[in-house]
């Protein structure tokens, strides 16, 4: 992915502003010097690009606007194996860094298997939290919110069948990652469109929201069996809070909402269904909070769904 380009691309206007120097006042022929070697700079500095990525326009078939970014690791291609795919929310914060952690941690698949990273963008048009709030949220709270219905069938019906048929990737290792709303969204995803994917890392989800409406659809789990026993498969469910996520007196943790106990109360139902084929696990994060955990929890999560060949390598 590479920034945008710079303002000033051609020699003109370097030269332009130059010449202006020995037009201007000594006040002026240094600030016009000084933008001159500004204008310079950039025309000659390359674009940042990470390696090995690509960008995909991929609309929605409802009119919505995505990117969809992917990242392959060193080791793609040079054998014809079919290797894991992870599919990420919030892209602008979560692909750079998933991919350094894989690239760092992973110590070229000896800790974590290599595995390929599929960015989900916000829409074009609209700002990363009008477009979390509409595309990651289940019911209309109020007006923005309440589309994570439709984003699923994008997902499902257009960025999956996309990614399995121009990479080299395993049908049937598809994960899903989500922070906070990210949360929520693969939590509905869970709950209504189980086989989506074969692996949910849920994040400090938003089970909250409206009403811990999540915990309402969940009731709906005799139809669920049916579903997740005719996939005849076993579907991995990873569940962290962070220890600040939890009301109580200090400057970390929460203020209104408790994610620690509703991520508790969620796993504790979960097992009590005995869902057919769902393996559900969950971890708290000690010293971490809602904006701190997301590296650490991504470090443990890839560890120990995608172990590598071992044996582990701590530096």
């Amino acid at each position: 992915m590479k920034l945008p380009a710079p303002l000033y691309k051609t020699p003109f206007c370097t030269s332009l502003c130059l010449t202006l120097l020995t037009l201007l006042s000594p006040i002026a022929q240094a600030d016009t010097k000084a933008s001159a070697e500004q204008a310079l700079a950039q025309q000659q500095a390359p674009a940042y690009e990470l390696s090995d990525t690509a960008v995909h326009q991929l609309p929605s078939a409802n009119g919505r606007h995505y990117e969809v970014w992917i990242d392959l690791p060193a080791s793609y291609g040079k054998t014809t194996k079919k290797l894991p795919v992870l599919f990420v929310s919030d892209a602008n914060y979560a692909f750079p860094l998933i991919r350094s952690i894989r690239n760092r941690l992973g110590a070229g698949g000896q800790n974590i298997e290599d595995f390929v990273i599929v960015g989900l963008s916000y829409a074009k048009g609209d700002t990363p939290t009008d477009s979390r709030n509409l595309d990651y949220t289940p019911t209309a709270t109020r007006a923005g919110y309440g589309g994570a219905a439709l984003y699923a069938d994008y997902l499902q019906q257009q960025v999956i069948p996309f990614v399995l048929k121009h990479y080299q990737v395993d049908p049937n290792r598809k994960l899903f990652v989500g922070h906070s709303y990210g949360g929520l969204l693969g939590t509905q995803i869970l709950l209504t469109k189980p086989e989506t994917f074969d692996t949910y890392i849920l994040s400090s989800p938003s089970l909250w929201f409206d009403k811990k409406y999540m915990f309402k659809l969940e009731q709906q789990y005799t139809a669920r069996q049916q579903q997740l026993k005719k996939l005849n498969k076993t579907l991995r469910v990873q569940l962290y809070a962070a220890e600040y996520e939890q009301i109580k007196d200090g400057p970390r943790y929460a203020k209104s909402v408790n994610i620690k106990a509703d991520m508790q109360q969620f796993e504790k139902t979960l097992k009590s269904r005995n869902y057919p084929g769902l393996q559900v696990e969950s971890q708290i994060i000690a010293d971490e909070d809602h904006l701190s955990v997301f590296p650490s929890m991504i470090s443990r999560a890839l560890v120990k769904l995608l172990p590598g060949y071992g044996p582990y390598k701590p530096g």
